[in-house]
């Protein structure tokens, strides 16, 4: 295989969750507390490519220090409480990865049990390790800090990790760490997000099946 370890990002990724889970909870969060704010899907999942969540929702929604935390235990219940299906085709790649001796990671923006519930709902193998919202702010993705982590656990050369992400933070992460990217562009097909990735990331992915090929199984 031309990987030893896979590093992946968990919504819009491996599950289709934004608009199945965190756009619908976002808006009711809205709906219930700043019902003055609108935004489409299109214009949630951009925000949230560039400048990301966190800058999103204190530089467009306005949020005080004290609404995040709000949004952040309104978003983990509404999470907690319904599942994403993997996209089609993810679970047997990841298998026979796994299989092989390959090293199967996730860095998210989702929480750890969030992650680890959706990879049971849909089959998949268990992540060796996740570092999700749970980790310390100046930890989190895009810091190249959790995959230092897993070099170091791992004993992994930069040459052998990929980094699997749809959004901007995944790939300001595997440049800051010197990894190859990958951008999964199944999920959504927006402009701005297409260009960026095409003109950047080291593999710009269009289907699951792709992502098989480049792994050299």
């Amino acid at each position: 295989m031309k990987y030893r370890c896979l590093i992946l990002d968990h919504d819009d990724t491996i599950v289709d969750s934004t608009r199945n889970v965190h756009y619908p909870s976002f808006c009711e969060y809205n709906r219930l507390y700043h019902p003055e704010l609108s935004f489409t899907l299109e214009e949630y999942v951009n925000y949230n490519f560039d400048p990301g969540v966190i800058p999103f929702f204190k530089e467009y929604c306005h949020y005080t220090d004290e609404e995040l935390k709000i949004e952040q235990e309104f978003w983990n219940e509404y999470s907690t409480k319904h599942v994403s299906k993997a996209f089609d085709g993810i679970k047997e790649i990841l298998d026979e990865f796994k299989r092989k001796g390959g090293i199967i990671t996730v860095i998210s923006h989702s929480f750890e049990h969030n992650i680890i519930k959706d990879y049971k709902y849909n089959g998949l193998p268990d992540p060796e390790v996740i570092y999700g919202w749970d980790q310390p702010m100046e930890e989190r993705k895009p810091s190249p800090v959790p995959v230092l982590k897993i070099m170091e656990k791992y004993n992994l050369d930069k040459k052998d990790i990929l980094i699997l992400d749809d959004l901007k933070p995944g790939y300001t992460m595997a440049r800051s760490a010197g990894v190859d990217f990958a951008a999964s562009a199944w999920c959504f097909n927006i402009e701005g997000n297409r260009k960026f990735m095409k003109e950047n990331a080291d593999y710009y992915l269009e289907t699951v099946e792709s992502f098989r090929k480049i792994l050299e199984m």
